[in-house]
């Protein structure tokens, strides 16, 4: 966004930024504006809520903590949820912009993030009996990372499997999905209406997955498809309609996209790799790399056309899946004697390219470095988390307890701290 500024773009955020939520230039992360739904109960999206009669509404997006996975419909209406508000918030900067300057606008949906919570009447759009059932598949345990069993106990879903309640949770998501689908459609037929649709570069995608019973696990923070492989849809002045590039991209690509699309050299190397090239026959990358968390609870991915590499480091483990023969990713091969030269090769791909980034503390000469194995607690209780908005937490007079009368507990990660609010 900086570099799109300074490059004589208008540039405009909406919705669920996720990062730094203050206002001012040292805030504001290239963005000249900002129309945001987070940083307190004061924020755009809570505003306008509350200006509409829903100012005693605490959970706008829906319970979370023990509810966290429960689905639910939303405590909005359908013309207040965030998705309907990010668009209405989007053609409100689209209206009023500075039309002597060409524009860029992120407009970013918290949905369908849990809790999965669509609003009337599109919790009813699918329903839970002709949702298709998880990926479980056989031996999906030793799928399994410390990270998925983490996510599973803080999320209340590692107490036993109801597939009926799964099923529902499908069908919200796939309800909030829908949802998103007819709010971008007001946004492109806006787009249309003031001919600007056949000369915008529009982008979709997503910051992670979710794995919603797949391998009985629930959540992110992992390389499996479920979790990492996210939508990527473009359309540019002059695509070819349903046209598919099957090389393996990431999101780091993006930028340099972007960039490219608005005639803007950067003025350092960047990591990604533009879209426009991969299409084009420019570029001759064959492999993407992924990384989440560092040292002993890290996670690192290499990844081609056809295999894909993981390494957890709090497993102690190396998974390596065949993409072409196997791309639902129902057995780990890195252990089958067959593939140990593929999976050095992998294996190899990412430590390369460490070293080439100066990226070496969790390497050990040729090899990843040991930090020792983690384990969960048994205790079926232990690293539960609360996500509760501090104005959520009741204090009736006559029914105050030890829990709700003093303070609100957040879980911070693995080290058994508890923050209070």
């Amino acid at each position: 966004m900086e570099c799109l500024t300074d490059g004589g773009y208008q540039t405009h955020g909406v919705g669920k930024m996720h990062f730094t939520f203050e206002t001012g230039p040292e805030t504001m992360w290239g963005f000249e504006g900002r129309t945001m739904s987070e940083g307190g109960k004061d924020n755009a999206f809570s505003q306008n809520a509350k200006d509409h009669g829903y100012g005693h509404v605490t959970d706008s997006s829906g319970v979370r903590s023990e509810m966290y996975y429960i689905p639910q419909v939303s405590p909005l209406p359908a013309e207040l949820h965030h998705t309907s508000w990010s668009v209405d918030a989007s053609l409100d900067f689209l209206k009023g912009r500075d039309q002597d300057r060409p524009f860029f606008l992120m407009t970013s949906f918290t949905k369908p993030h849990p809790p999965f919570a669509p609003p009337q009447p599109w919790n009813k759009l699918y329903r839970g009996p002709e949702m298709p059932l998880p990926k479980v598949p056989q031996d999906s345990e030793a799928l399994m990372t410390l990270w998925n069993r983490f996510q599973n106990r803080y999320k209340y879903r590692d107490q036993g499997t109801d597939l009926n309640l799964i099923r529902q949770m499908i069908a919200y998501y796939y309800a909030e999905i829908s949802f998103i689908d007819y709010n971008l459609g007001r946004l492109f037929e806006y787009l249309k209406q003031e001919g600007l649709f056949d000369d915008t570069l529009i982008v979709f995608s997503s910051d992670h997955g979710e794995f919603l019973g797949d391998y009985g696990c629930f959540g992110k923070r992992s390389f499996l498809d479920a979790s990492a492989r996210v939508p990527l849809i473009v359309k540019y002045p002059g695509c070819e309609p349903h046209s598919e590039c099957k090389r393996p991209v990431s999101l780091v690509d993006l930028m340099p996209t972007f960039l490219e699309f608005a005639g803007i050299t950067p003025e350092e190397d960047l990591s990604g790799e533009s879209l426009f090239a991969m299409v084009d026959g420019r570029s001759d990358r064959d492999t993407i790399f992924g990384h989440y968390e560092q040292k002993e609870y890290a996670s690192y991915m290499s990844l081609t056309e056809d295999y894909k590499y993981i390494y957890s480091a709090p497993d102690e483990t190396e998974y390596l899946f065949d993409r072409v023969r196997d791309p639902d990713e129902t057995r780990n091969k890195a252990m089958n004697p067959l593939f140990v030269e593929k999976t050095k090769e992998m294996r190899g791909r990412i430590i390369d390219y460490f070293k080439d980034e100066g990226y070496t503390e969790t390497l050990d000469g040729d090899t990843w470095k040991k930090y020792g194995k983690k384990s969960m607690p048994e205790d079926p209780d232990a690293y539960l988390l609360f996500q509760d908005p501090a104005d959520s937490i009741p204090h009736i007079p006559g029914y105050e307890t030890d829990v709700n009368s003093k303070k609100h507990f957040r879980f911070q990660w693995f080290d058994n701290r508890y923050d209070t609010v």
